[in-house]
């Protein structure tokens, strides 16, 4: 590739457009990270409400029995007592009759009053088992919809990373060694970064007595001409010097590093400011064994 192709610079796009993109795309591992939690909590969730719900089933199953036994052995007691009130009332006087009528009348309706009592009490509970299955579903089906829209979410956010991956190009590094893709912008940087196929360190260097190390290496600014995007640069790694002279913006510099072995670290600068440029490293992901 001629120095002529490198100089042809990507239209300039909207100042306000990119961090949103970028923004579009650091989103994805934050909604990756927000499902694996929504996910987890559900999980959570679940099984404590199946815990408490299995609980209060146990409590109301025990309750209940002890509860019916209970009361039934008292109803059975009213009734042993209706039954010997009204025996007696056939056997007195007229105005006697009457007394033990009214006493087994009450006895009937104390049995019926425990009786129903009893049915209240029972129902209750299993209107409190009701009540939590209930409350355990809509939880479920608020954390089962939070869950389908951060997977919506993802992979409107995926999607926008592929495309942003698809755009980017592959050229020939000074080496003549064929580049990784190449970021021009902070977007295309962070889908990189997502991609993970390499490491990359970011680079903002300006004019210094001494050099700056980034990653294994260090930097120089030598010059930065931003009128014709270009700049100059000493890299020292592995003992070793490299002068890089009078590169573009976007072009691959390329080195060989005892680290990356047959494959180059690459530094690419997307922007040449006066006394400054920013961009990023990109090094191997497995590095050579010594």
């Amino acid at each position: 590739m001629s120095l002529t192709s490198f100089n042809e610079q990507p239209p300039q796009r909207s100042g306000l457009a990119i961090p949103l993109l970028i923004g579009a795309v650091i989103a994805l591992a934050a909604v990756n990270v927000y499902l694996y939690i929504q996910v987890s909590h559900l999980n959570t969730d679940l099984t404590d409400r199946m815990d408490k719900l299995t609980a209060t089933v146990v409590s109301v199953r025990d309750s209940s029995s002890v509860n019916t036994a209970a009361q039934g052995r008292h109803i059975d007691q009213l009734k042993e007592e209706l039954a010997a009130a009204n025996a007696q009332a056939r056997s007195l006087s007229s105005a006697a009759k009457v007394e033990a009528q009214a006493h087994a009348d009450q006895l009937a309706r104390q049995i019926e009053a425990e009786t129903a009592k009893m049915q209240q009490q029972v129902s209750g509970k299993f209107n409190e088992v009701d009540q939590s299955v209930t409350a355990a579903n809509a939880k479920i089906a608020d954390v089962s919809s939070d869950v389908g829209n951060v997977k919506s979410q993802a992979a409107m956010t995926q999607a926008q990373l592929e495309k942003t991956i698809s755009d980017l190009k592959s050229v020939t590094g000074d080496l003549g060694v064929q580049s990784g893709l190449i970021a021009t912008n902070g977007r295309e940087l962070e889908a990189l970064k997502l991609r993970g196929e390499r490491n990359y360190f970011d680079i903002k260097l300006g004019k210094t007595k001494q050099p700056v190390r980034f990653a294994d290496l260090t930097l120089k600014l030598e010059n930065a001409d931003p009128k014709h995007n270009r700049y100059s640069v000493t890299v020292m790694v592995d003992d070793k010097k490299y002068e890089k002279k009078d590169r573009s913006a976007n072009e691959p510099v390329q080195f060989l590093t005892s680290k990356g072995g047959h494959t180059p670290y690459e530094l690419v600068i997307n922007q040449v400011t006066k006394d400054q440029i920013v961009g990023y490293l990109a090094t191997p992901k497995e590095t050579a064994s010594r």
